[in-house]
């Protein structure tokens, strides 16, 4: 593909150089070899341009490369251009229709002509699949499940019953989709009951879900995940969440029953929601967070229990301090007793 090409593709321009010169790949500073495109986006990775062999490199409209023997391509986004460029240099690969011999489907279903279904899956009774759909070899799909055209389902995910899973869903190895809430109640001996869990699942188009993640269906009602929201490995959203569009979760964030999380929303690694909260549009929990109280719209929290990203920061500098200020304290009230024995002894 030619660098002019590639640069209309992608939402760039060339600034000076050869628009015709051929691209054939895309990689990073340290990977890139002569042909490649590559990016720079974060300034701590500058130092790495000095030695990169690619022949063009995206940069912001102000970012400075200092060499004159790479040609740049100015985008306002130089991460979001080179991910394009990525998906030009590697798209799906073609898949031809087929559906292996091993495969137990119900004869209720309704599976469109053009679907991929691989060894051993398992199809239950009234099953509606879409077309373009591609299910891995070992995946399980109970009863009453819909599933939109263009989704991926991969090898090991169970998809529960009455689970409904949009159009271009992509769902990672060994997730668990619809299992049952964690719902009981103690009855007159103290001991847990069941509470039947006669809800669903329902995600959204454009979603996807990592590899070991697991998202229960609620009690009463729905579970949902926003259309366009993407969820990393091994997380837990629990009976009854609704999660909405276009938010992050990040690996191994745990939101407990009822959770509402809103548009836009970045629960980041190992973030924690207590139950029945709500979290506004484009809130931020940082790392290893915790909160059991609201978070309202906008906010960026820290900590456990969370509260304000900025005061969390002047907290933890004043924690790493505590060493020497408790030297300080000590030093003073030595300081202080002395000059009351010296009040003491000229009176």
């Amino acid at each position: 593909m030619k660098l002019s090409e590639l640069a209309q593709a992608t939402g760039a321009r060339v600034d000076g150089g050869d628009g015709e010169i051929e691209i054939k790949g895309a990689a990073g500073l340290g990977e890139a070899t002569a042909g490649d495109v590559t990016f720079l986006a974060n300034p701590r990775y500058t130092p790495e341009v000095k030695s990169t062999r690619a022949a063009a490199i995206y940069a912001g409209e102000e970012t400075k490369i200092g060499r004159e023997d790479i040609i740049v391509l100015r985008a306002k986004d130089p991460y979001l251009a080179y991910t394009r460029a990525l998906i030009l240099f590697h798209p799906e690969p073609a898949v031809a229709p087929s559906i292996h011999p091993s495969a137990v489907i119900d004869p209720s279903a309704q599976i469109a002509p053009d679907v991929t279904i691989g060894a051993f899956v398992s199809i239950g009774l009234n099953v509606e699949i879409g077309s373009g759909v591609r299910i891995h070899a070992n995946a399980t799909i109970y009863d009453g499940v819909r599933i939109g055209a263009e989704t991926i389902i991969h090898s090991g995910v169970a998809v529960r019953e009455r689970t409904q899973i949009g159009e271009r869903v992509v769902i990672h190895n060994n997730a668990v989709i619809g299992c049952d809430g964690f719902g009981y109640a103690k009855d007159e001996s103290k001991r847990w009951l069941k509470i039947p869990q006669t809800g669903r699942v329902v995600i959204e188009d454009d979603v996807e879900i990592g590899a070991g993640t697991t998202i229960d269906r609620a009690s009463v009602g729905e579970s949902r995940i926003g259309r366009g929201t993407k969820i990393d490995n091994m997380v837990q959203v629990g009976h009854s969440c609704t999660v909405g569009e276009d938010s992050l979760l990040c690996a191994q964030v745990g939101l407990a029953g009822s959770s509402h999380v809103g548009n836009r929303v970045i629960l980041a690694g190992q973030a924690g929601v207590a139950g029945h909260l709500k979290i506004g549009d484009d809130a931020v929990l940082t790392a290893k967070s915790a909160t059991s109280h609201d978070i309202e719209p906008g906010k960026m929290m820290s900590g456990s229990p969370a509260f304000d990203n900025r005061d969390w920061l002047r907290s933890t500098a004043a924690f790493r301090r505590l060493g020497e200020l408790q030297r300080t304290v000590r030093q003073l009230e030595t300081r202080i007793k002395e000059l009351e024995t010296r009040g003491e002894g000229s009176g």
